[in-house]
């Protein structure tokens, strides 16, 4: 059964800061005083609506300190404008980066919110030229924007496509280049990687394809493709806790399940690894 209620009965998921860095973590707040390794990702990595997610699931099992660090609806930008909480990466003794979707971050075509990604701020000229048809004025999150954009059609969608991959993997490529030597990229979703042009701007990670991954494994110490089991997702919001509003929301985030699944990949490659 589900744990929810209209508000009171939600999860705790205890925000917290590390060292100078003006992005919120789900806590509690690790100490950090010897070696920790640091997750950094989006919503899968955060783990809403989990009361354990992987994160905390590593940290049993290895008996050293996880700093969750992911963020909802990251994408690369949220780091790469935050010192502090690249300095805080720096110091771990490993780091496990999820594959963050293409779609929330700034490029030549719109700018997003230097903490919440998923947040649209502004089109460039450059995407008023392209979609002079769009009203871009009541346009607040990406996924809003990039929805309208696709209901003009798949040319020139190609083209927003196309930067947004560029983009990525420039900004992946110079988050990676940020952290310690020993660091994971962590693939999770309920498919594998799909091949160039089949990756989607709704299928997550949004955009991202087999060949942009490919592209990032030089870059790191290890690879972990997790894809979600069909047991672990008909396990659904059972275990998880949310208020009744949020329970659409719910529906469409890793179960628990999911969760103990992705442990299960990581804790070898961690132990390699420390």
């Amino acid at each position: 059964m589900a744990f929810h209620a209209n508000g009171a009965g939600a999860l705790d998921y205890f925000p917290c800061r590390y060292g100078g860095s003006r992005l919120t973590f789900r806590g509690p707040k690790r100490a950090l005083s010897g070696e920790y390794i640091a997750v950094l990702g989006s919503s899968a990595a955060y783990g809403r609506f989990v009361p354990t997610p992987f994160p905390a699931l590593v940290e049993e099992r290895l008996g050293i300190e996880v700093a969750n660090m992911a963020c909802l609806n990251a994408g690369p930008d949220a780091y790469l404008g935050d010192p502090g909480a690249l300095e805080v990466v720096r110091g771990a003794r490993a780091v496990v980066v999820q594959v963050m979707g293409a779609v929330n971050l700034s490029n030549r075509f719109y700018s997003v919110h230097p903490r919440r990604n998923d947040r649209f701020i502004a089109a460039a000229a450059a995407l008023h030229n392209l979609y002079p048809d769009v009203d871009f004025t009541e346009i607040n999150f990406t996924g809003h924007l990039i929805r309208s954009l696709l209901a003009q059609g798949e040319e020139r969608f190609s083209l927003v496509a196309a930067e947004l991959r560029q983009v990525w993997l420039a900004r992946m490529r110079a988050l990676l280049d940020r952290m310690p030597a020993q660091r994971v990229l962590l693939w999770t979703s309920d498919h594998p990687p799909p091949p160039p042009g089949q990756a989607g701007p709704l299928l997550a990670p949004e955009l991202v394809d087999r060949n942009m991954v490919a592209a990032l494994r030089p870059e790191v110490s290890d690879y972990v493709e997790h894809v979600a089991s069909a047991e672990a997702r008909a396990e659904g919001v059972r275990a998880m806790r949310f208020a009744a509003v949020d329970a659409a929301v719910a529906r469409r985030h890793p179960a628990g399940a999911v969760h103990r699944e992705m442990a299960d990949a990581l804790v070898p490659v961690l132990e390699r690894l420390m």
